[in-house]
């Protein structure tokens, strides 16, 4: 496979004091509505529409990203921990035999209860 170099970009490339354009416009957009759907302790402080320079973009982008990540890992912990307190609750709870305590008599099913009728009509 041939080794295919790629200049550096200029240092003129980025100017945090640019005027962001409407590429990294939407970019922010898109961000917002990311952000949006994460819970109410993940989300920033900015507020997307005041967004005018490519460094208040790059700022913004940066802090939502880590904050979409920073939410799916501590789901993540959440989801571990819960699977394996579920198997050992399951395998405890499967050793004991749930008591009737209301006191309450089980119904009899209709094969009792024709019995039942039988023996009734008989006497």
């Amino acid at each position: 496979m041939a080794l295919i170099t790629v200049p550096k970009p200029p240092k003129s490339a980025y100017n945090p004091d640019r005027p962001a354009t409407s590429l990294l416009k939407a970019h922010v957009e898109h961000m917002r509505e990311a952000e949006s759907k994460l819970p109410i302790k993940y989300r920033s402080d900015f507020y997307a529409k005041a967004v005018r320079t490519e460094g208040e973009a790059a700022e913004y982008i940066r802090d939502v990203t880590e904050a979409i990540q920073e939410a799916h890992a501590d789901a993540e912990k959440r989801r571990r921990t819960r699977r394996k307190k579920r198997r050992f609750e399951i395998a405890a709870a499967a050793e004991e035999r749930p008591k009737n305590t209301s006191g309450a008599r089980k119904r009899a099913t209709s094969a009792v209860k024709k019995t039942r009728a039988t023996k009734k009509r008989k006497k």
